[in-house]
């Protein structure tokens, strides 16, 4: 069982950049299979970002390569977000999530645990 608590999100002008963070406890969280989705009103969560444990390997959604960068730390069981040249087809609510399925990374099916949400809006 793992909990997560996000922090970080708000308000960013378009260009600009923001920070999210995400803290895991429970258990075994070094295990798991750890990821960031987003979800703008009336669409179905989008994948951004996933790291998998064995071996270590990062991913990203092809609308935010290049612009966002995920960032892993186990000793404190903590993940990070973070965005740059920030678009308004970025804003919506962000959530990190963990899961068991290091080759279904991009699946919202396949995680177990989520956070929050946070939410990110960006003006123009």
């Amino acid at each position: 069982q793992v909990q997560l608590v996000q922090s970080g999100g708000g308000s960013v002008q378009a260009g600009g950049s923001l920070r999210l963070s995400c803290t895991a406890s429970g258990r075994a969280p070094s295990a798991y299979v750890m990821g960031w989705f987003r979800q703008a009103p009336g669409k179905e969560r989008e994948f951004v970002a996933s790291n998998t444990p064995n071996p270590q390997n990062t991913y990203y959604g092809d609308l935010v390569s290049g612009r966002f960068t995920m960032s892993r730390d186990n000793t404190k069981n903590t993940i990070d977000l973070f965005m740059t040249n920030v678009k308004p087809e970025d804003a919506g609510t962000y959530f990190c999530a963990a899961g068991w399925s290091p080759l279904r990374y991009r699946d919202t099916s396949y995680y177990n645990y989520w956070g929050q949400g946070t939410r990110v809006t960006v003006s123009s």
